[in-house]
């Protein structure tokens, strides 16, 4: 029984210097974060997000290959990026036109459309538009 408490007594006293060695004391330091450095983070965050989508993309990635660019080392070089570079090219993606909208193309198209056959009524071709006299 006596070497049973002296084997725990070495243990015990084993653990306890285990612990006083591996124990780091060190502060902590807290601080009011303003929202809008939370908003700045989020925002820096989702731009970076927004790149790696548009990398994602099948015809992005077929430019990329067809300029010799592997898409993981695109995705390793947008990873390599500042906060403030990744917000400068979200800013440009912003400015860039993305190919019109829908509505002036449709208007265009009807305009052309409605002044080749007003041509073809006036030169006598069709018979459209009954406010056009023809001379006949």
């Amino acid at each position: 029984m006596s070497l049973s408490k002296s084997m725990r007594k070495t243990v015990a006293g084993f653990v306890i210097l285990t612990l006083a060695f591996s124990i780091t004391w060190v502060p902590a330091y807290a601080a009011m974060v303003s929202t809008g450095e939370i908003l700045k983070q989020s925002q820096r965050n989702l731009d970076r997000e927004r790149l790696h989508m548009l990398l994602d993309r099948s015809e992005v990635r077929k430019h990329l290959e067809a300029w010799g660019i592997d898409s993981k080392e695109a995705r390793a070089r947008v990873d390599s990026l500042t906060d403030q570079e990744i917000a400068q090219i979200a800013a440009q993606i912003d400015q860039m036109p993305a190919g019109g909208d829908g509505l002036s193309i449709l208007v265009g198209a009807a305009l052309i459309a409605f002044l080749v056959l007003l041509i073809t009524d006036i030169l006598g071709y069709t018979d459209i538009f009954p406010f056009i006299e023809k001379g006949e």
